[in-house]
């Protein structure tokens, strides 16, 4: 079915909170973010053991990462700052995940303190390891199929992208840190991003179900986990579908059977590590609109701009945008709609039917709950904005205040000048 466009706030009840809390800010939906949760680990539930790593770098902010304990999920981190935020928030052991890219030592340091899973990128940081701290217990190893998988726009065609192991290096690999006393071994593998169709994760988990049998086969290791990466879109579009998830489950399901099960493989634990599908579709950027301009087309200047949503101007990526009190009106008016950045990429819609846009009202731009705020940035003195939590009974928390010029210049001396 098509994309739900419903929001889970109206007129009156966003202007009580905009009187508390000024626009532009990001807000999101609790109960949206649970609810989804909760699906995605039924469509799994089948598995022996599953377990979902949030992509930590979608949405840092420690709440929606409590939140996200609390429903039973664990993290991937990609930095120290986002390893620190998982300390923060309780998360130990094999809850965490760091997925190395060019990794320095500290963090792999904080990583081994915290007795997180490494997945190495690359098999020269095993004598990085060795050399700098030392060798793990578990390891991970995550896998670029090369030309045998085509990826997207995002995250790039493998034999091109930075990441991962050869199929080579991923036995040579997997052979020396058996040989080095390494007890517990996985496999991990990423090679799209923002994908709605199911059918690419499938061949994906088939691909690493057939590597897992060929390891078994030729270095008589087991593999005890598997990580099919992240990288389920989610319907950006009003006419899109988003991705079963009910029945993604159950073909990953099927092929676990026919593979991993008649191989005497099992049981296998399977992982991902979702960000944007979590809480990208629970989380808005809630703006106003402070001007009119006319020339040879019609604008609406808003209070966010591109530093609060980086993505269409990055990657002209749509979203959608509902003008609050005005959901029913016709959208007889053409738009674009933009920011206050010296750049003209700095546009949240080009040439949109909207409604009839005044100053003063309030727009809302939709699935900005992954890579929005997270995202941001101080170009032009721009402050980055207040991130709010919305609770199902209405209330809610300000879980990240605004910036300041304080915080902007905090990292200056002025009395030096």
């Amino acid at each position: 079915m098509p994309k739900d466009l419903t929001l889970p706030f109206d007129l009156a009840q966003m202007q009580k909170i905009i009187d508390k809390y000024p626009t532009p800010f990001h807000i999101y939906d609790e109960k949206g973010i649970r609810d989804n949760v909760r699906r995605f680990l039924k469509a799994f539930a089948w598995a022996p053991e599953f377990k979902e790593y949030f992509a930590v770098k979608a949405t840092p902010n420690p709440y929606i990462l409590k939140l996200l304990k609390e429903e039973g999920l664990g993290v991937d981190c990609s930095s120290l700052a986002e390893l620190i935020l998982a300390e923060k928030v309780g998360f130990r052991g094999e809850d965490i995940m760091l997925t190395s890219n060019e990794t320095p030592v500290s963090e792999f340091a904080k990583a081994l303190e915290l007795g997180a899973v490494l997945n190495l990128d690359d098999i020269t940081h095993i004598a990085y390891l060795e050399k700098n701290l030392s060798l793990p217990k578990t390891i991970s190893f995550r896998y670029n199929p090369g030309s045998l998988r085509s990826g997207n726009s995002i995250i790039g065609n493998p034999t091109e992208a930075k990441y991962g192991l050869t199929k080579e290096q991923i036995f040579q690999a997997l052979a020396l840190m058996r040989d080095k006393g390494c007890e517990k071994f996985g496999l991990h593998t990423m090679v799209a991003s923002n994908e709605l169709n199911e059918s690419y994760f499938v061949e994906t988990a088939v691909m690493m179900f057939n590597l897992v049998k060929e390891v078994k086969e030729k270095l008589d290791i087991t593999i005890s986990f598997v990580n099919f990466g992240g990288g389920i879109g989610i319907p950006y579009r009003p006419e899109q579908e988003p991705v079963n998830l009910e029945q993604l489950g159950e073909d990953i399901h099927q092929a676990y059977d026919e593979i991993i099960t008649k191989g005497g493989l099992a049981p296998l634990t399977l992982c991902m590590e979702c960000g944007r599908m979590i809480t990208g579709p629970y989380g808005y950027l809630v703006t106003t609109a402070i001007h009119k301009k006319d020339i040879y087309k019609h604008y609406i200047g808003v209070d966010a701009s591109m530093a609060n949503l980086m993505r269409p101007g990055m990657y002209g990526a749509y979203h959608h945008l509902t003008v609050l009190g005005k959901e029913n009106a016709p959208h007889d008016h053409v738009y674009d709609v933009v920011g206050s950045l010296c750049e003209n990429c700095d546009k949240f819609a080009v040439d949109r039917s909207l409604p009839e846009i005044e100053t003063g009202d309030i727009l809302v731009i939709h699935d900005t709950g992954a890579h929005g705020h997270a995202m941001g940035f101080n170009y032009n003195g721009k402050l980055r904005s207040a991130e709010i939590l919305l609770h199902e009974d209405g209330t809610t928390d300000l879980i990240r205040r605004a910036e300041t010029l304080d915080d902007l210049f905090a990292t200056l001396d002025f009395s030096k000048l």
